[in-house]
């Protein structure tokens, strides 16, 4: 069963996005990029880009990522 995902960061852009994915990776913590606007590409800078781990990391990454920031 796959475990459950939890928003860790909210971002601007993708790159912003992935630059944190890469200091969580970096850490040993997977990280999932979910880009707002779905199917419609000119929404997604309205509504931003998630972060998301597995929940039982969730603590670690917001540490990390707050310690980044």
């Amino acid at each position: 069963m796959e475990e459950k995902q939890v928003v860790v960061g909210e971002y601007e852009n993708e790159i912003d996005a992935e630059i944190a994915k890469g200091h969580l990776k970096a850490s040993g913590i997977e990280a999932s990029i979910i880009k707002g606007g779905g199917m419609l590409p000119s929404l997604r800078n309205a509504e931003g880009v998630q972060l998301v781990v597995a929940e039982t990391q969730s603590e670690k990454a917001r540490k990390i990522l707050q310690a980044k920031s």
